[in-house]
């Protein structure tokens, strides 16, 4: 049940869980489509933001995503959930104002993985969350 492949020179490897036939070796095919989407507006996000010269500003940056999964086969996401997590350096308020900005120019304009999301029929939501 464990594939490995080469993605831009890097191995990746999935396995299926150990109680439908796998060793647990890599993640699941399915948590890396949520992987995707982290990667993708994390990359926009904090482009944006060092742009706008808010990442100085930051002791951390951090995306979680989550997903709901359909109760029947093929199980597929119905709805993924982005969470971002922004730390600022120690007395330092961060501008909500362009945080929202990027997030929202990530979300709505240039993360292709979310565009083909929604696309899919994915509904997609997000909350900011300062540390």
């Amino acid at each position: 049940m464990a594939f490995e492949w080469e993605v831009n020179g890097h191995k990746i490897m999935i396995d299926a869980m150990e109680k439908v036939g796998g060793e647990d070796r890599g993640a699941r095919p399915k948590t890396f489509m949520l992987a995707s989407l982290g990667g993708c507006t994390a990359m926009d996000v904090i482009s944006i933001l060092k742009k706008m010269r808010v990442t100085e500003m930051l002791e951390d940056f951090n995306v979680d995503v989550s997903g709901e999964l359909t109760d029947e086969h093929p199980k597929h996401f119905i709805a993924m959930h982005v969470d971002y997590i922004f730390t600022p350096k120690d007395g330092v308020e961060l501008p909500m104002a362009k945080l929202e900005k990027a997030i929202n120019l990530s979300e709505e304009r240039y993360c292709g993985v979310s565009e083909v999301y929604r696309k899919a029929g994915i509904k997609m939501t997000s909350d900011i969350i300062i540390k």
